[in-house]
C-alpha cells in the first residue's frame, strides 16, 4: 500500500515513514489499557458482592447504585469525547494529557471505592457515599478512557497498522483481567473463608434457617482489608501503566488541513454520529453483545456458588475462562485477516450458545464446566477484539461521507466506551433487581430454589436471547473487506489533494 508522508506533519492515518508502527509504540499503547480494564474487571467481579455482603446494603440500594452510575456515563461520556475534540495541542499530544492528569485522580476515586467508613451500617449514609463514589470514579476513568482509545487512529500507519494495534491492546487487557482475577479471587477466597466461619458457628448452635439467616453479626475486618489493599495494588500499577503509556507512545498530529474543515456542535456532532449507518448498526451490535457477555459473566461468581455448588473453585473457573481469552486474541486475529471481520465476529461469537446451555444443564460436572469455560473463553476474546477493530473503520468510513467535519474520532469512541459501561450498569442493575424480588438476602448462607432458578436463567437463557440480537446486528454492518480496501484508496486520495493544498 502507498505510504504518504510530509516533512513537517504526520497525518493520524497515514504511514509513519516506509516502516509503521513499531512493535514497541503499540506494546506500550497496549499497556495504556490496562487500568481500565484492569478495574473493570475488578469491580465486575467484586463490587456487587461487596455491596451486598460486605457492606450489607439491600439488594434494591445495590441496584440503584450500579444502575446510576452507568446513567450518569450516559451524559459525562459522550461529553468527555466533544471535549476532547476541541482540546488544543499540547507538546506531549492533544490525547495523551487527558490520560496523565487523569491518572491520581483515578487512583484516589478507585481506592474510595472500596473504603467502607467508620459508621457505613446505616443505609442513610452508605448508600450516598458508595453511589458518589462511584459516579466520581466513573467519571475520571472517562476522562482516561475515553483518549486513550481515540489514540488508536494517532498511533501513525495503516489500515492494518491500527488493526494491529487493537489485537496487542486486546491482548495485554486480557492478561490485565487475568491478573485482576487473581487479586479480587485471593480477596473472594479471604471473604468466603470468614463467611464460612461464621456459618459453621451458627450452624453449631442451630440458629441458621433457609434464606433468612446471616452470619455477619460482626463486620467482616480481614474481608474489608483485603479489598482496601486490592485497590492499593491496583492504584500503583494504574501509576505505572500511565507512565509506560507516556513514555512509550508519541501522539501523531493530523496534517494541518484546511480544506473546508469546520468544527460542528455537540448536538450536530451527535446526531451526526446517530444518522451514519454503519456506525449505529455496529453499536447496537456491541450493546446487545456486551449485554449479553456482562449478563453472564456479571452473575458468573453466584452462579459457581450458589447453583453449581462450586464456590471455591470459582477463582480457577474464571482464571481458565480469561486465560482461554487470551490465548484466543491473536488467534482471531489471524481469522479476521483471512476471512475478514464481518464474518469473523458471527463464527467467534456462536460457541457461546452452546457453552451457556450445557453449564446451566450440568453445572455441578466440574470437568464439564471446565471446558465449557475454555469455550466460553474463545467467544469473549471475539468480543473484545472484533467490535473495537471494526470502529475504526467505520470512523474512516464517516470521513469519507464527511470531509468537512473536524476531530470527530474521540467522540466516536466515547460514545462507544459509553455503550459498555451501560451494557455493564443494566446487566448489573437487572440482576441485581432480579435476586431482591425473589428473595436473595445478604450475607445469607443458603439461599431457596427461587434465587436458583434466578442465577440458572440470568447466566443462560437471557444472554443467548441477547447474543442472538447483537448478531442480527452484526450480520447487517454494510462495511465488508472489499469497501474497506476502497475507503483505504479513497482515504489516501483525501490525503494527497490535502497535501497539495497545504503545498
Amino acid at each position: 500500500m502507498t505510504s504518504w508522508s510530509h516533512p513537517h506533519h504526520s497525518s493520524p492515518r497515514s504511514s509513519q515513514g516506509s516502516g509503521g508502527v513499531s512493535v514497541a509504540r503499540k506494546i506500550c499503547y497496549a499497556v495504556g489499557g490496562v487500568p481500565y480494564q484492569m478495574t473493570a474487571a475488578a469491580m465486575g467481579v467484586s463490587l456487587q458482592i461487596f455491596l451486598l455482603d460486605v457492606v450489607k446494603m439491600e439488594a434494591f440500594y445495590v441496584s440503584m447504585i450500579l444502575f446510576v452510575s452507568r446513567a450518569w456515563d450516559a451524559v459525562t461520556d459522550p461529553l468527555i469525547g466533544y471535549l476532547v475534540s476541541r482540546s488544543n495541542w499540547t507538546p506531549i499530544g492533544k490525547l495523551i494529557p487527558w490520560t496523565v492528569l487523569s491518572m491520581p485522580f483515578g487512583v484516589i476515586s478507585y481506592v474510595l471505592l472500596w473504603f467502607v467508613p467508620p459508621g457505613s451500617v446505616s443505609q442513610a449514609f452508605s448508600v450516598p457515599w458508595f453511589l458518589a463514589a462511584t459516579c466520581l470514579f466513573e467519571t475520571i476513568m472517562s476522562c482516561y478512557d475515553v483518549p486513550y482509545l481515540s489514540l488508536n487512529m494517532f498511533l501513525g500507519g495503516n489500515q492494518r497498522d491500527r488493526d494491529s494495534a487493537t489485537a496487542y491492546r486486546m491482548s495485554v487487557e486480557m492478561l490485565a483481567m487475568l491478573l485482576a482475577s487473581v487479586i479480587q479471587g485471593q480477596v473472594i477466597a479471604v471473604y468466603n473463608t470468614e463467611k464460612d466461619g461464621a456459618c459453621q458457628q451458627l450452624d453449631q448452635a442451630h440458629e441458621i434457617s433457609q434464606s433468612t439467616a446471616s452470619p455477619h453479626a460482626a463486620s467482616l475486618h480481614e474481608t474489608r482489608k483485603a479489598f482496601l489493599t486490592s485497590a492499593l495494588v491496583m492504584g500503583a500499577l494504574f501509576f505505572l501503566c500511565t507512565l509506560v503509556l507516556l513514555l512509550g507512545v508519541k501522539e501523531q498530529q493530523s496534517a494541518p488541513c484546511s480544506l473546508q474543515k469546520v468544527q460542528v456542535s455537540y448536538l450536530t456532532s451527535l446526531k451526526l454520529l446517530v444518522c451514519h449507518v454503519p456506525y449505529r448498526r455496529l453499536i447496537l451490535g456491541f450493546v446487545f453483545t456486551a449485554l449479553a457477555f456482562q449478563m453472564s459473566l456479571g452473575n458468573f461468581a453466584l452462579f459457581c456458588s450458589h447453583v453449581a455448588g462450586l464456590g471455591a473453585q470459582f477463582q480457577h473457573l474464571l482464571l481458565l475462562l480469561l486465560a482461554a481469552a487470551s490465548i484466543a486474541v491473536p488467534l482471531w486475529q489471524a481469522v479476521l485477516v483471512r476471512i475478514g471481520k464481518k464474518a469473523t465476529v458471527i463464527i467467534g461469537l456462536a460457541p457461546f450458545i452452546p457453552a451457556v446451555i450445557i453449564t446451566a444443564c450440568v453445572p455441578t460436572n466440574l470437568s464439564v464446566f471446565m471446558i465449557m469455560c475454555a469455550l466460553m473463553g474463545f467467544s469473549l476474546a471475539t468480543m473484545f477484539l472484533l467490535p473495537w477493530s471494526m470502529l475504526p473503520d467505520v470512523v474512516d468510513d464517516f470521513s469519507t461521507r464527511n470531509p468537512s467535519c473536524k476531530d470527530l474520532e474521540p467522540l466516536f469512541f466515547s460514545c462507544y466506551a459509553f455503550c459498555t459501561k451501560l451494557a455493564g450498569g443494566l446487566s448489573a442493575g437487572i440482576s441485581t433487581m432480579t435476586l431482591h424480588f425473589v428473595g436473595y438476602r445478604a450475607g445469607a448462607c443458603s439461599h431457596g430454589d427461587g434465587v436458583v432458578t434466578a442465577l440458572i436463567v440470568l447466566f443462560s437463557p437471557v444472554p443467548i436471547a441477547l447474543l442472538l440480537v447483537g448478531m442480527f446486528f452484526f450480520r447487517s454492518y454494510p462495511i465488508n473487506e472489499k469497501q474497506r480496501s476502497q475507503l483505504q484508496g479513497h482515504l489516501t486520495y483525501l490525503k494527497v489533494s490535502c497535501q497539495s493544498f497545504h503545498f
